[in-house]
């Protein structure tokens, strides 16, 4: 989809700033068009609450966004289950957020979230097509099993409670971070080599296994490897029927019981504590916890897997109260949020930007080409805070950007048969 014209020259986005912001303004992004100075002297009194899961509603980035902008963001880290709580009963307590794909299905449609103009979408051009267009660069089809960003990025209309099949002018959310996850693993403890999801549930890592405790992401992490190794052929394991929820759960308490799962961990230090105890070898993990485990000196390694890829991604979001010039605030932060600080900071971290050419800019040529390139560090990579990541030589695992996000096998997924899912889950928990 083409990018959209830039709005008119007497816009509030074309005046210019005072001189206290645009001084602001170039010490960070140097991507703002600028304010009339009434405006400019107002902001400073707006505060942005951007709520976000902590690995990404992080306050080295609200800080950066508030010098840069002008008036002030904060950030409220809130674990994934609560947050979604706090999207359905509390979204009045937050202004902006980062919304899970999956999320958007539960929202959409509750009187949450409001629809993005596309007009207002300032680096919509530099978005990945993976997510704008549901393909890859050369023009390929991506998968759809899973709940695909594509599928849910588009609104109807402004009021953004229903989506859009295939594109539109109003979108449900602004892409920001992706990743393709996998299994991380203990490589100094399993003893062999990993290369297929169903290693997950291989007998020698009874008791040192661990899954996620979210039924979009565990169970589908083992149906990833009860495919992988012959149990079931789903149609598709993003959206199951509940003839094939019925048999996942019921073969996941058979293992169960069997005490092959050590923990089903809710919050990133935990996952991060079974691996890095060697409590745990094989688990679900995001790529953070990998790096962090891997920063206190524990071998640890995202391993790929030959049947590829599960998929996820977040939009930044804006709430339905937001309006007159908080929003104009908001907007003016989604365009410094996509421009490329916030892509680099977290690609320190593991995770990607929707907007990689723009995080290119604010990362050196030895991150870009470890971060994204899959190639040799050429110096040591530090995590966002400085501290030593991976030593000058190594390279990340499962190669460069397109290797990791064109092998997508699923996308973390809200099925059809969610409710039913959920209460099938809690019962495999409570077991």
């Amino acid at each position: 989809m083409p990018s959209h014209p830039r709005t008119p020259a007497l816009s509030r986005r074309r005046l210019l700033k005072t001189a206290a912001a645009t001084v602001g303004a170039a010490a960070g992004s140097g991507t703002l068009t600028g304010f009339p100075t009434i405006w400019a002297q107002n902001i400073k009194d707006v505060v942005l609450r951007h709520a976000g899961p902590p690995v990404t509603a992080i306050p080295a980035i609200a800080e950066q966004a508030t010098k840069d902008l002008g008036f002030t963001v904060t950030m409220q880290a809130t674990e994934q289950g609560d947050l979604l709580n706090r999207f359905l009963s509390q979204s009045t307590s937050m202004d902006c957020a980062d919304v899970s794909i999956t999320y958007l299905k539960y929202l959409v449609g509750r009187n949450v979230l409001q629809a993005i103009p596309l007009s207002k979408v300032k680096h919509w051009d530099k978005t990945i097509p993976l997510f704008t267009k549901s393909e890859y660069p050369d023009g390929r089809k991506a998968p759809q099993q899973g709940t695909a960003p594509y599928t849910v990025l588009y609104a109807t209309g402004p009021d953004g409670q229903k989506f859009h099949e295939g594109p539109s002018d109003w979108l449900t959310g602004v892409p920001t971070v992706t990743n393709a996850d996998t299994l991380g693993i203990r490589p100094d403890l399993v003893g062999r080599k990993i290369a297929s999801w169903a290693d997950l549930l291989a007998p020698e890592f009874k008791g040192k296994a661990a899954l996620q405790d979210q039924p979009s992401v565990g169970v589908i992490d083992v149906a990833l490897a009860l495919e992988a190794r012959g149990d079931i052929k789903y149609g598709n394991k993003g959206n199951m029927t509940k003839a094939e929820i019925d048999k996942t759960i019921s073969t996941m308490m058979d293992i169960k019981r069997s005490g092959h799962f050590r923990s089903f961990w809710t919050s990133f230090d935990q996952s991060v504590n079974l691996m890095a105890s060697g409590e745990v070898v094989i688990q679900s993990m995001w790529s953070p916890a990998v790096a962090s485990v891997r920063s206190r000196g524990v071998a640890c390694t995202y391993q790929p897997l030959k049947e590829g890829f599960r998929g996820w991604g977040y939009t930044l979001g804006v709430m339905k109260h937001v309006d007159g010039l908080k929003l104009d605030c908001f907007n003016e932060y989604m365009t410094w949020y996509t421009s490329g600080f916030e892509g680099a900071f977290i690609a320190r971290q593991g995770y990607y930007a929707a907007q990689p050419e723009n995080a290119r800019k604010f990362m050196t040529e030895a991150e870009w080409d470890y971060w994204y390139g899959g190639k040799p560090a050429a110096t040591d990579i530090m995590n966002p805070y400085g501290k030593l990541m991976e030593k000058a030589g190594n390279t990340r695992d499962g190669g460069a950007f397109w290797d990791r996000l064109g092998n997508i096998a699923v996308w973390n997924s809200v099925m059809d048969e969610d409710r039913y899912l959920t209460r099938k889950w809690a019962e495999f928990i409570t077991s």
